[in-house]
């Protein structure tokens, strides 16, 4: 999905805004009593440091003088919006990232007339505690962080003027960067062989895939993390995709969207919609006569496949059914 496709693409495109934010604070409200699933070990975060790179998007119709005459006198400028964010992050009592760009959207709106509606989106800059020696043992510092490269967490939402404040008239959460290799158990076989088909059926294949995930509540405001319960940590999605990789035999990458897609609905009542893009980046075999499973492999040469899919409700139902 671009940047903009959240707003009404009936409407003229006539937007600006400020991109690549980076936000940090420490000692942040600790996200808690989230529910657990059978599929990950994940009950909270601590927030002791929480790290955005934010990008805010403004629209209104008193910006359109802006860009035919010339006339910035309704323009607030992307650095006053840089500042904006980074003064009110010290103000933010919640615990998630789109809880944090709801409350600073909101700010901004009732903050500036002329602004009609302001898109929010950020990728989560994640940290990872370090462990070190404490007690005859290794614990997770408190004070001492690395920066991950690693998936992180990510959240996207179209802010407008409602009846008594703002009203989020789309939204979407997700996880980003998710990047596996599963070692074996993994084919593809069975699809059409005709006179352009080189690749030779793989019965048995180390597959690595990245993939991105999104997802979409029945009701918005569950989005922003108020109530523990009812909020989707991007942690535990993470945990299913790969629990789900580790359980199947895995004929496709498409297969394993779909059956990952089918245990986030199930484990998530909550939510409306899920949807993915994934790479197929599965090394080349270039010796398989080692004992056992052993084989040696390479880097894919470009171009590299992709999938896209969306499911909703309607999925899980049918599988119910069947």
């Amino acid at each position: 999905m671009s940047e903009s496709e959240l707003s009404n693409a009936d409407e003229r495109t006539m937007n600006y805004g400020k991109e690549k934010v980076a936000v940090y604070r420490t000692y942040g409200t600790p996200l808690e009593d989230v529910r657990t699933i059978p599929e990950s070990d994940f009950d909270g975060r601590n927030n002791i440091l929480f790290g955005l790179e934010l990008r805010m998007q403004v629209e209104g119709e008193e910006f359109l003088p802006s860009f035919s005459d010339g006339d910035n006198s309704m323009v607030v400028a992307t650095d006053s919006m840089k500042n904006f964010v980074l003064h009110h992050a010290g103000e933010y009592d919640g615990a998630t990232v789109e809880g944090f760009l709801h409350f600073v959207g909101s700010l901004f709106l009732e903050t500036y007339s002329q602004v009609d509606a302001v898109q929010m989106s950020a990728d989560e800059l994640p940290f990872d505690e370090q462990p070190v020696p404490e007690n005859d043992a290794f614990e997770a510092s408190d004070l001492v962080f690395g920066v991950s490269h690693g998936e992180s967490a990510f959240g996207e939402l179209y802010l407008t003027r409602g009846d008594d404040g703002s009203a989020i008239e789309n939204h979407r959460s997700g996880v980003t960067g998710i990047e596996l290799v599963k070692v074996k158990d993994n084919s593809f076989v069975g699809y059409v062989d005709d006179e352009y088909t080189t690749l030779p059926e793989r019965e048995n294949r180390t597959l690595y895939v990245a993939m991105d995930i999104f997802w979409t509540y029945a009701d918005s405001v569950d989005a922003l993390g108020d109530d523990p319960q009812r909020y989707v940590p991007a942690e535990q999605v993470r945990d299913i995709v790969q629990t789900v990789f580790h359980e199947l035999d895995v004929n496709s990458i498409q297969e394993l969207i779909y059956q990952t897609g089918l245990r986030i609905l199930e484990r998530y009542p909550q939510l409306e919609s899920v949807s993915f893009e994934a790479n197929n980046r599965t090394w080349i075999k270039e010796r398989d006569d080692l004992d056992g499973d052993g084989k040696v492999l390479r880097e894919p040469p470009r171009p590299t496949g992709f999938q896209q899919f969306s499911m909703d409700r309607s999925d899980l139902d049918e599988e119910d059914t069947a």
